[in-house]
């Protein structure tokens, strides 16, 4: 039998936010979230919702590579440019 690719579910903090989601993705992911309860325990589609978008974002070689660049931090912002001789930024 083949796993599923977002796997066991872990135990975080997490924050509410709401947005609207066609029908046929939101059947899709009542699928998904039968057998992910399946295969593990018992989860409710929007519980999936966050495990994948950061799933997402992880495997997405493009934001990758330029949050590399930019220094940008988990939270999203960019990080301050730091100050080097002459106030100049580094």
């Amino acid at each position: 039998m083949t796993n599923l690719k977002l796997g066991r579910l872990p135990k975080v903090g997490m924050t509410r936010i709401t947005f609207a989601i066609p029908e046929p993705l939101k059947e899709e992911l009542d699928s998904y979230a039968v057998e992910h309860s399946r295969l593990y325990e018992p989860v409710d589609a929007a519980a999936l919702i966050p495990h994948m978008l950061e799933a997402f974002l992880r495997s997405d070689r493009g934001w990758r590579g330029r949050r590399a660049t930019r220094k940008v931090p988990s939270s999203g912002s960019p990080e301050p440019a730091k100050q080097g001789k002459a106030g100049e930024a580094t």
